[in-house]
């Protein structure tokens, strides 16, 4: 069995003023920049990441994120709103098919019952 490991998902840093910065961390198993000018890009060193954050489609992608700051707060709550939603269904659906599990196993029971009678036997006439 292989074992591979994959590259970290870039995400920039934050300033004192909760402003979108860059920075190069320390790449380990490779990382990937999620800025779309090459999805398909894995970055092996700092230099070859240090360059990529210069290019002028990373730069546009910076100032897009700290130009919808706002819009990003309010999709997370949208999608923390979602998880829970999921997490009640996931929930309910897991309750009914405990249910209809115990439904079947019990009519399985008394169909076996069923199709293998027992003879019952007084044992006060066995006299």
């Amino acid at each position: 069995m292989d074992v591979s490991l994959t590259p970290d998902l870039y995400t920039p840093s934050v300033d004192d003023n909760g402003n979108y910065i860059d920075n190069v961390p320390v790449i380990r198993h490779g990382i990937i920049c999620s800025c779309g000018s090459r999805a398909d890009k894995t970055y092996d060193s700092t230099t070859k990441f240090a360059t990529h954050i210069k290019t002028k489609k990373h730069k546009k992608w910076l100032v897009m994120l700290n130009q919808n700051k706002a819009n990003h707060y309010v999709e997370m709550l949208q999608n923390k709103e979602l998880v829970n939603e999921q997490r009640q269904i996931i929930t309910r659906l897991e309750n009914q098919i405990q249910s209809k599990i115990l439904t079947i196993d019990y009519l399985t029971e008394q169909l076996t019952k069923k199709n293998n009678p027992v003879e019952c036997v007084d044992l006060l006439d066995l006299n």
